[in-house]
């Protein structure tokens, strides 16, 4: 039976703040509402055409006794990436109902389910090879991970308030892990890669089965016994080197990190363990400060997709891969719901703009993979249906590995529940975009909302009462990088410092309360412990992380170096729906030849010459094709 609450990925039983739901919070306009679009009207189908031409819906009829009609691509884990295009076909079907859609989730929910086994197992690799081989590869099999992608596709639709052959299907394969990892069952962690613990936690939120909350809390107190098949960088690959409770940092594999914490973090909440919770923070907040990239991206070691030491972040090995970005809203989000730290908020404004909003080409048909922050050659372009095997390529159709892709396909199906919260005295906007919202107050009066903004590229952000009389307190978050923004609401305006600018009034329809954030263009440097960026500086704008880039082979980025602090904002076009650029002071000097022995006394070829450099926001670089491109820029 479906628990009722609101149309919402994450639905905790406490916290500081709560979840609105896609039926309270709709996008209208402006940035974040075009990706969205974007996603609905192009790149689900695109994916959708894609995991079918690589044989993964063939797959489930084959698991259901049928004739392969596509070869298989693709590795042992390809499930998991239905499910998860899955998921985010149901997110944008509840937002937006559309026949077509409805009839594409029954028709993949037929295969999934035809698949299933009589006793809930669920797996089209493991299952046609026998009850035998069952969990006999935990480490690597990702039998549980699939199983926990599915239950989080059931669990929104449970959420949206349809209770139909897959959330059937899911909690039967749910009921079947309990039975077989339960008290009587396997002891031990659950899957080498996590995401299980999140999805048995949600599923408990939706349904109110205790059992699926109990299992979670197994299969995490269950890590940190160094059990699975050795890796090469050691059990830390799949944070099974320490107990949860005794980790300082989170380490290992980026994605596996950050499912496991926003599981923990789930659990956390629903059992009232504040010890854990904590725990959690400090790990959370080591690991933004010495582990992360400007862009938000994680990963800096390609070897086990994984953390490296403390402030090791070279630019051009970075892999930040985008399930990593992902993942860490998953988690930043949880935790900003049970603490309401506006930091948590700061850090979803990065990772959306500067690892999400970079995924997608402007016509939603390629993709990244990996982020990194400095390109020294230009990556040859990958042909028009073809998915790389490799991950550190120029955008494509797809991958090989495509966990990327579907992870963001549902991010942007469900992200308007991003955009803004209750608490027990009102409502909290943590992000900026052009929505429609509705809340109701502490004293039981429906209020809505016009949030209007053209965030990131103005800094003004006006929300209005459309509906809705009486007291209710509005809090606006200033992002950590703004040192001085004001708030005006009935002709008196407040300098509000980083944190949330709180307004406590009577409210009437037609009230207007502004916030104004400026957006002058900030010349960062690097913490200097981070040796491979040191004497470099990057420009950012508001949210947004700016970049050099070339085009032209014969105008290489490594001659070029900053002169000076002054920024002047430019007008952009032919950049997608980028409209601001920033020009600095340069200068560029020759190069030594490419065969000297590049060690020894200073050798420069030539005197420099003045450059007005032109930078542009890192999400839109590599769309007019192969180029070279740095974030940091030596001074």
């Amino acid at each position: 039976m479906a628990v009722p609450g609101p149309v919402s990925p994450v639905v905790p039983g406490s916290g500081s703040l709560r979840p609105l739901g896609l039926d309270a919070v709709t996008l209208t306009g402006g940035f974040w509402a075009d990706r969205q679009r974007l996603n609905a009207d192009a790149f689900i189908d695109h994916a959708d055409r894609w995991i079918t031409s690589m044989g993964w819906l063939d797959a489930f009829t084959v698991a259901a006794g049928g004739t392969r009609t596509i070869p298989l691509q693709g590795k042992l884990f390809t499930d998991a990436d239905v499910y998860k295009l899955l998921e985010g076909m149901v997110w944008d079907e509840a937002r937006r109902p559309d026949p077509r859609r409805a009839e594409r989730i029954a028709e993949i929910t037929r295969l999934i389910a035809g698949a299933q086994e009589d006793d809930g197992y669920l797996n089209t690799y493991f299952g046609p090879l026998g009850r035998d081989q069952r969990y006999t590869d935990l480490s690597h099999g990702h039998e549980l991970y699939c199983a926990g992608h599915l239950i989080q596709a059931a669990v929104a639709r449970l959420r949206a308030g349809i209770d139909d052959d897959l959330a059937r299907t899911a909690r039967r394969l749910a009921d079947r892990i309990c039975d077989d990892f339960g008290p009587d069952g396997r002891d031990g962690a659950s899957d080498g890669h996590p995401v299980i613990e999140v999805a048995m936690v949600e599923l408990y939120r939706a349904t109110g089965e205790r059992r699926y909350l109990e299992q979670a809390g197994r299969f995490l107190e269950g890590r940190g016994r160094n059990q699975f098949h050795r890796h090469e960088i050691g059990p830390e690959y799949y944070l099974d080197d320490l107990p949860i409770r005794d980790a300082r940092v989170l380490r290992g594999h980026v994605v596996r990190a950050m499912y496991l914490t926003a599981g923990a973090v789930d659990y956390a909440v629903e059992t009232g363990d504040a010890d854990l919770l904590g725990v959690l923070e400090d790990q959370w907040a080591n690991t933004w400060r010495a582990r992360t990239y400007l862009t938000g991206g994680m990963g800096s070691r390609h070897l086990g997709e994984s953390f490296g030491d403390d402030y090791e972040l070279p630019p051009e090995r970075a892999y930040a891969e985008t399930c990593g970005a992902v993942g860490s809203i998953m988690v930043a989000w949880r935790l900003l719901l049970a603490t309401g730290d506006a930091g948590y908020a700061d850090a979803i404004e990065r990772l959306l703009y500067n690892m999400i909003a970079t995924h997608l080409s402007p016509d939603g048909d390629r993709i990244f993979y990996v982020n990194r922050l400095q390109q020294r050659q230009p990556a040859a372009p990958v042909p028009d249906g073809v998915a790389p095997f490799r991950k550190d390529t120029a955008r494509a159709n797809w991958f090989w590995v495509a966990c990327c892709p579907t992870n963001v396909a549902r991010l942007l199906a469900s992200l308007s529940d991003l955009v803004a919260s209750t608490d027990d005295q009102g409502l909290v906007v943590h992000q900026f975009a052009s929505a429609d919202i509705a809340a109701t107050s502490p004293a039981g009066v429906d209020f809505r909302v016009a949030l209007r903004t053209d965030y990131p590229w103005d800094g003004r952000v006006t929300l209005t009462v459309a509906e809705g009389s009486g007291p209710l307190r509005v809090r606006l978050r200033v992002p950590s990088w703004c040192e001085r923004a004001t708030v005006s609401v009935a002709g008196e305006t407040t300098e509000a410092g980083p944190g949330y600018a709180e307004i406590d009034r009577e409210w009437r329809p037609g009230d207007v309360v502004s916030l104004d954030i400026p957006l002058t263009p900030r010349i960062t440097t690097p913490d200097p412990r981070i040796d491979a960026v040191r004497g470099t500086v990057a420009v950012e704008r508001g949210p947004l992380v700016y970049c050099a880039e070339s085009l032209d082979p014969r105008r290489p980025l490594d001659a070029v170096s900053l002169v000076g602090d002054e920024i002047r904002e430019v007008s952009l076009e032919g950049l997608g729906d980028a409209r601001v650029a920033v020009m600095v002071d340069a200068v560029t000097t020759g190069l030594p030849t490419p065969n000297r022995w590049p060690y020894g006394t200073p050798v420069t070829a030539g005197q420099p010459e003045p450059l007005q450099l032109t930078l542009v926001p890192y999400y839109v670089w590599s769309n007019r094709g192969p180029s070279t491109m740095r974030v940091w820029i030596p001074t």
